[in-house]
């Protein structure tokens, strides 16, 4: 089917500037919606019940995009069909993807999250997931939106329960974060703006033991075995200056991941991946 035969409406003057906005933090907070761009998190958007307000595809791209948008209209989603420069005013990249959704927040509290083990309206049930919350990683004052947007890909990929960016993080639908996530934030809760000591303990109240991230702790993470079958939240440092001491001794146990090249140090994102699959691996092991 060719994209002249696809019957599109083209969004009027008010629709663009209402989805321009959306770039701004400012102006997501007050409407609570937030842009998702590309197809692979487009996708796992439209999947998520009631998130989409709006669909834009690019015309040269409507061919591509045939089947997003037979899942947008199957949802009730407007899809609206718009110029090159149209979308790229929609985008902070030099080279948009060719499609951008509008979705609504998707937010859950701590409480929330601790309390009803993972209901999430916007997050369908998935098989392999552990019936109470098992592992978590909170991320403190992340502040790349980048690095929390792959801390949330990863944690999805290892089947963690949430994530957790403390007060002062970046904003959790900045579009780089989205993007950096792939879709991945549609799956799993992500809790925002909770100060990092009340983070930490509402976990241990769950039951849960507390690992922090150190270089320069004394135990590895591979001194480590029954200890990583149970259920674990980890936290992850700021990229620049890590966890400082006297957040340290918040947790039960301070792990350092052990580097046997030469590299300095580790990326937020790769060491929070490396920690997650150590913990999912030995969960699953045990179950």
């Amino acid at each position: 089917m060719s994209p002249e035969r696809i019957e599109l409406d083209e969004p009027s003057q008010a629709v663009l500037r209402e989805a321009r906005k959306l770039l701004r933090s400012k102006e997501r907070k007050d409407a609570g919606e937030f842009l998702v761009e590309g197809r692979q998190a487009v996708r796992e958007a439209l999947k998520a019940p009631g998130v989409v307000k709006w669909l834009f595809v690019r015309w040269a791209s409507v061919h591509d995009n045939l089947d997003l948008i037979d899942l947008a209209r199957s949802s009730g989603v407007q899809v609206y069909a718009v110029s090159e420069q149209n979308l790229a005013t929609m985008s902070d990249t030099v080279t948009p993807q060719g499609i951008t959704a509008v979705a609504r927040n998707i937010d859950i509290t701590l409480s929330e999250l601790l309390g009803t083990r993972r209901k999430n309206p916007a997050v369908e049930k998935k098989k392999h997931r552990r019936k109470d919350v098992g592992l978590i990683v909170i991320c403190a004052q992340i502040r790349d939106p980048g690095n929390a947007g792959t801390v949330i890909r990863c944690a999805d990929a290892f089947g963690a329960d949430a994530v957790i960016l403390s007060t002062d993080s970046v904003e959790v639908y900045n579009p780089k974060t989205v993007r950096a996530s792939v879709g991945s934030i549609f799956h799993l809760p992500v809790v925002t703006g909770v100060p990092l000591e009340q983070a930490i303990e509402a976990c241990r109240a769950a039951g849960m033991q507390v690992f922090a991230t150190d270089g320069d702790a004394g135990v590895d993470l591979t001194d480590l075995d029954a200890e990583l079958s149970r259920p674990t939240a980890w936290v992850m440092g700021n990229e620049a200056w890590g966890l400082p001491s006297e957040h340290l001794a918040l947790a039960d146990q301070t792990v350092a991941v052990p580097i046997y090249g030469h590299a300095e140090s580790l990326n937020l994102a790769t060491a929070a991946a490396i920690c997650l699959y150590a913990s999912a691996s030995a969960q699953r092991a045990t179950n």
